[in-house]
């Protein structure tokens, strides 16, 4: 009995740290859509960590998921890229996108245009609290982003992708 309760005790501690790390710490996601082709496929599985965005240490090109997002009527978790942080000026012009008033260079995105989606987020300044995103598969009608829903709050943030688990031959850091 008394090994039973050893073990009992054991299993309960090693399931409460396992919760712990998973709330506050990191965690497995896998991405579902396609949206940040050709960084990310459909099917990757991304360990998320939850701490540096809390710590104000967000950077642009960060890849980030999401929380309540609404895609069709539905709250979903999405994954984008950090293109400005608060007080930056975005504009998307000429089918660019540009940062306080320097063009990015974006050798991540799938094709080399970005179009203007609602005109009241393609020129902008990011408020306090908030942050820029985009999918890196700008391909019209491929992406639903911050050039469609706006800035996002930071509070929303769930965490910032740092490393790919499959599949085994892209298995690494994301950049």
């Amino acid at each position: 009995m008394k090994e039973v309760i050893d073990w009992s005790l054991h299993i309960l501690i090693a399931v409460i740290v396992g919760l712990l790390i998973v709330r506050f710490v990191a965690q497995i996601t896998i991405v579902n859509k396609t949206s940040m082709l050709p960084t990310l496929q459909h099917g990757n599985v991304l360990i998320v960590e939850k701490i540096s965005h809390k710590l104000g240490k967000l950077h642009r090109g960060d890849i980030v998921t999401i929380n309540d997002i609404e895609v069709g009527g539905e709250k979903e978790i999405i994954v984008k890229r950090v293109i400005a942080l608060e007080n930056d000026t975005v504009e998307i012009k000429d089918g660019k996108v540009y940062v306080n008033n320097k063009r990015l260079e974006e050798k991540y995105t799938n094709g080399d245009t970005t179009l203007e989606v609602d005109p009241k987020y393609s020129k902008l300044t990011v408020p306090k609290g908030y942050i820029y995103v985009l999918g890196d598969n700008r391909l019209p009608g491929q992406s639903l982003d911050s050039r469609t829903f706006g800035p996002v709050k930071i509070k929303q943030i769930r965490g910032k992708v740092i490393f790919r688990l499959l599949p085994l031959n892209k298995f690494g850091k994301v950049n």
